[in-house]
């Protein structure tokens, strides 16, 4: 027999509010998650509707989701629900008709020690993880792959060490929307991608020719500023393959929003494949001739 979920106990009228209000709040319900699903399903760039962090794809990236997931949003849900609910009473229980004569009330020693003392704890239980995740970010693992990145206004240099194979800089330019071809982002392709092997330490070290800008992967967990005379360091390490695109997240200028970041993470044979046909092409003394990695090619194509 099929079980009803409206209490027995109500009116007609009542099961008739009763049904509307718990089919509405499960429509609530419902259309708050789907915004966040297409996290879970793709990595490397954001989803038109999605509102949650970008799938994490590196350890620095799942700890970030997971302490912002599930530290984070719960304290700030259980807070905003605190606050909503002592409104509600302060608003019902104290308002000048249900009680017309006003307390004289000044001082409570035991309130201001709770409202002190409980922010501390709830300061503490955040600050825990906090700084162990600051402490893994900020602390360097042994390098596989050393790479400099320079900001500028308004694209990215990129420098590979002549000691790693390297021993080459190329510039990387948002593609025009003429140059789109199938699959690529808006706003987001360029013309030449970095290139790192999936499952190595790749350490990044950055800075920038002229103004303060961001360089920021979502999908990798990295953020870290890129400031004019100055060398700041930041790592990752790829689980998967793919593409994963990122941004300037300073307002560095007029084209700001036109300097994108483009990582494309391959197999550990593709990479020295890349490397070896990029080390011939973007030599100082053949500057005309970048190169665009494929799907399963090496294209070289001519300088725009």
């Amino acid at each position: 027999m099929k079980r009803s979920m409206t209490p027995p106990n109500l009116g007609g009228r009542a099961r008739s509010t009763y049904g509307v209000i718990t089919k509405t709040f499960a429509a609530l319900c419902l259309s708050a998650a789907l915004p966040v699903l297409p996290a879970l399903a793709a990595a490397g760039h954001a989803d038109p509707g999605e509102i949650g962090l970008q799938a994490p794809v590196t350890p620095i990236a799942h700890e970030i989701d997971f302490f912002y997931n599930d530290i984070l949003t719960p304290i700030i849900i259980l807070i905003s629900l605190f606050v909503a609910a002592l409104l509600i009473y302060v608003m019902v229980r104290f308002n000048e008709k249900a009680n017309p004569t006003a307390s004289q009330l000044t001082h409570h020693t035991g309130l201001e020690l709770a409202w002190t003392i409980i922010p501390v704890m709830i300061l503490v239980v955040i600050a825990v993880p906090s700084f162990r995740l600051l402490n893994h970010q900020l602390i360097l693992p042994k390098a596989d792959v050393t790479m400099k990145v320079t900001g500028h206004q308004w694209y990215w240099t990129y420098t590979y060490p002549k000691d790693q194979g390297g021993g080459f800089t190329y510039d990387s330019y948002m593609k025009s929307a003429d140059e789109l071809k199938p699959g690529d982002l808006r706003q987001l392709s360029v013309d030449n991608e970095a290139v790192v092997p999936v499952g190595k330490n790749i350490v990044v070290q950055v800075t920038s020719s002229d103004v303060i800008h961001s360089f920021t992967v979502p999908s990798f967990g990295v953020r870290i500023d890129a400031v004019p005379g100055r060398l700041n360091e930041t790592w990752f390490r790829a689980e998967r393959e793919g593409v994963y695109y990122g941004q300037c997240s300073k307002l560095c200028g007029q084209n700001h929003a036109y300097m994108p970041i483009a990582f494309r993470v391959v197999s550990q044979a593709k990479y020295a494949e890349w490397l070896a046909a990029a080390k011939k092409n973007f030599s100082a003394l053949t500057p005309a001739k970048p190169v665009r990695y494929a799907d399963n090619a090496l294209d070289v194509d001519a300088q725009h």
